[in-house]
């Protein structure tokens, strides 16, 4: 067990295959970021919501910084990385309803051209939720704060 000497939270030593699951969603977010703001714009304001009251291209830019900065988060805060784990959880909860959108309105982008590919995509988000939680060690921690 280490505890962070911030919060005092205890948290179990990171395993290495948690590890190498914490560094691969960073570069995965990192990445994604970039994309939002360097080559894929139109591919990302496909995913917008139309119902959104904020501008798309506003949405698609915020959202890149917001993945960079948690892709960083997660790949350098590793003494904050429960907490980051939970954002990052969060985060993932938050675009769900851009997939959401994008399989109702039958909307094309990412190669995602088909109710099927689209579907599949909506079931991927909850994975990525739980790998967000299982990497950082967030879900862990909480299920030992909870049994204290």
């Amino acid at each position: 067990m280490t505890a962070d000497p911030a919060t005092g939270t205890r948290t179990p030593r990171t395993s290495i295959p948690r590890l190498i699951g914490r560094l691969a969603l960073g570069a995965f977010l990192l990445f994604a970021g970039i994309s939002h703001l360097a080559w894929n714009r139109e591919a990302f304001l496909a995913q917008v919501p139309t119902w959104l009251p904020l501008e798309g291209d506003f949405v698609v830019v915020a959202s890149g910084l917001v993945e960079i900065a948690l892709g960083l988060s997660l790949l350098l805060l590793a003494r904050r990385k429960v907490q980051v784990g939970w954002v990052v959880a969060l985060f993932f909860l938050a675009i769900f309803p851009g997939n959401i959108s994008q399989f109702v309105t039958a909307t094309d982008s990412f190669g995602l051209d088909s109710d099927l590919s689209r579907g599949i995509r909506l079931l991927f988000q909850p994975v990525l939720v739980a790998w967000a939680l299982w990497s950082t060690g967030a879900w862990r921690a909480w299920q030992a704060r909870r049994a204290a």
